[in-house]
């Protein structure tokens, strides 16, 4: 098995208080869902210095995210105060952007999207904007690496030409990954991916304008939520999601909405080990002269040479390599 971090943990001990999942998070408010019921609740300064203690660690800004259970007491006026944040079975994290600052040496923090996740869906367009496979793949790296559930989701499949929609589903579904392909005017499409949504809590993210909203709106109507267009001149969509937000939409089913996103680096991972986050990459990996090869340069490469015979996608290979090259030396302790 290969670890990418460990999990965030300040307390799993429940005493005699309310038990919830935190919802949303605005500036130092943190709604919690217990019981059906949505309590704001403020968490203590305590937390903060517990947190500061292990900072040189962990290099993260978040101390309780959206899906952390934690458990609560209530005040006299109808809030509450959070007295435990549970460990985490997993959560999904990229380099904060670099205007939220670095660590003491320069490395970019970590910013925590969600936590404890059944499944991943990463929403792509196949046209307006264009189709990103690097994007999607930085994505998939990140869920693969938290050992989370990874989906593609294909939209606006009526916009773009068959056979090009064919074709960036067979990247991916030849990997053995769910692809689904959508459209808000098909409705029967968005049955299929409801129907593996039922009894989970599932993370939606991609970029702006692909239309994350509206498929989220056609999935469980109730939810209303504000859809936004594509501009004309940069081809990229407007956000409309400031925060992650989730929702309860049936019983055991729980949908997390992010804000679309321009820039994901993923955190934690190492060069090393990128490769292993690569579906096709570990079958030519042992292959390789050096136990350390990062796949790259070094000489004896066996997936290279898979690249080189078709056997691994230039597509995938490229965006390993960009990913490759975004990631920082000495950020690990």
């Amino acid at each position: 098995m290969y670890y990418r971090k460990n999990i965030l943990f300040l307390s799993c001990t429940f005493g005699g208080f309310i038990e919830g999942v935190v919802t949303k998070i605005e500036s130092k408010d943190y709604y919690v869902r217990a019981d059906k019921k949505i309590i704001r609740c403020n968490l203590p300064g305590r937390f903060q210095k517990e947190f500061n203690l292990k900072k040189d660690k962990l290099y993260t800004l978040d101390i309780a995210v959206v899906g952390d259970k934690v458990n609560f007491e209530m005040n006299k006026d109808n809030t509450g105060t959070i007295n435990n944040i549970a460990g985490r079975v997993n959560y999904i994290s990229r380099k904060a952007p670099r205007m939220k600052g670095a660590g003491e040496r320069g490395e970019r923090l970590e910013q925590t999207l969600a936590a404890n996740i059944d499944e991943v869906y990463i929403i792509a367009s196949a046209i307006n904007p264009s189709f990103n496979n690097r994007f999607i793949d930085r994505l998939i790296v990140a869920g693969e690496s938290a050992y989370i559930n990874v989906n593609v989701v294909i939209n606006k499949m009526d916009l773009a030409p068959e056979e090009d929609v064919q074709y960036f589903k067979n990247i991916y579904s030849k990997l053995g990954y769910n692809v689904y392909i959508t459209s808000i005017y098909r409705s029967e499409s968005i049955d299929r991916l409801r129907n593996n949504v039922i009894g989970k809590k599932s993370l939606f993210f991609g970029q702006s304008g692909v239309g994350k909203s509206s498929i989220l709106n056609g999935l469980f109507p109730t939810l209303d939520l504000k859809t936004g267009d594509v501009s004309l001149s940069t081809n990229k969509g407007k956000h409309t999601t400031v925060t992650s937000i989730m929702h309860g939409v049936g019983d055991n089913t729980f949908v997390i909405d992010t804000p679309g996103i321009r820039e994901f680096d993923p955190y934690g991972v190492k060069k090393e080990d990128l490769g292993r986050y690569f579906k096709e990459f570990p079958e030519y990996i042992n292959d390789c002269k050096f136990n350390n090869c990062t796949h790259f340069h070094e000489p004896g490469c066996a997936v290279r040479k898979a690249v080189e015979t078709g056997k691994i996608t230039s597509e995938r290979y490229k965006s390993y390599l960009n990913i490759l090259e975004t990631i920082e030396e000495g950020l690990f302790f």
